[in-house]
């Protein structure tokens, strides 16, 4: 546990969690909190089951309320909100600083999405790069980078097969290596400053 007050709760979840139950989910982070805590948090927002990191889930009914209005849709910035992650990609992006724009295709409704970085590290084979949701579309980071040629190592549905393949035998690679580093959300909207920061997990070490 990273947080926590009367409203909320901020965790470090594992990769390999779902957030959520469903066809072949045995444990899932709803269950957990449920088995945990009375009564039971409630999800907010969501993050991938192989994506580890900051995930906050409400208190109370109320505060749901709130936050999920503040994580829904729209620009991150504009609401006072911030959600960075760290990530490694394959090869080096064409500039050390940019921003990906480009509309995706959610449930069969094309919406804008923007994901702003900064490289930090790296050789020529790959990238450690700090990520800031501008949109919070699904999967909007793992898509974009694939789209500019740099996916996400470990990527297994956007990204490069062969060399997830290679990496695995070669350097060991078992993991995405996409991880929620830091979640802030302004006072004024929450009446309290959030600023909370997940360490990295270990296998992180070999890329950075």
């Amino acid at each position: 546990m990273l947080f926590e007050n009367d409203d909320c709760i901020v965790l470090n979840k594992p990769a390999g969690l779902s957030v959520q139950g469903g066809k072949r989910v045995g444990i899932s982070l709803d269950t957990i909190l449920g088995e945990c805590w009375s009564p039971r948090p409630l999800l907010v927002h969501r993050l991938d089951k192989d994506t580890s990191g900051a995930i906050l889930v409400a208190k109370t009914k109320e505060a749901a309320v709130l936050f999920a209005a503040l994580f829904a849709g729209g620009k991150a910035g504009s609401r006072g909100m911030t959600k960075q992650y760290c990530g490694v990609c394959a090869g080096r992006p064409g500039m050390d600083t940019g921003c990906i724009r480009l509309d995706l295709d959610i449930r069969g409704k094309v919406k804008p999405s923007e994901t702003r970085y900064k490289r930090l590290s790296g050789g020529h084979d790959f990238s450690f790069l700090e990520l800031e949701l501008g949109t919070g579309r699904m999967h909007q980071i793992r898509r974009h980078l694939a789209h500019i040629g740099n996916p996400i190592l470990g990527d297994d549905k956007y990204g490069d097969f062969t060399l997830n393949k290679e990496l695995r035998k070669t350097r060991g690679l078992k993991q995405l290596l996409l991880h929620a580093s830091r979640l802030v959300i302004d006072e004024g909207l929450i009446g309290f400053p959030l600023d909370i920061t997940a360490p990295l997990p270990e296998y992180f070490q070999p890329w950075t």
